[in-house]
């Protein structure tokens, strides 16, 4: 999400779904390094373009997960990302 569009995020719902019930939830304030620093970091390293997903640490509630799952993860105010995990080849 731009950040012309949203701002810079230091608050909002950080929340997982696995299979519809709710597995992980905290709050962007909670985290160890801010939304900005570490986008300015990762800048210094990497070359960020529109679409990037950035993934970070999690909060509690962290689980294994299993070919068949689906992952529903948001961000209040930012959006939502659904993922299915798929067999292994």
């Amino acid at each position: 999400m731009p950040a012309a569009k949203i701002g810079h995020p230091s608050r909002g719902a950080i929340w997982l779904n696995v299979n519809g019930k709710q597995r992980q939830k905290a709050d962007l304030s909670d985290m160890i390094w801010s939304v900005p620093e570490q986008i300015a970091y990762l800048s210094e390293h990497y070359t960020l373009e529109p679409g990037d997903v950035i993934f970070t640490g999690t909060p509690g509630g962290v689980g294994p997960v299993k070919p068949g799952d689906e992952l529903l993860a948001g961000i209040d105010s930012v959006g939502e990302l659904k993922v299915k995990i798929a067999p292994a080849l």
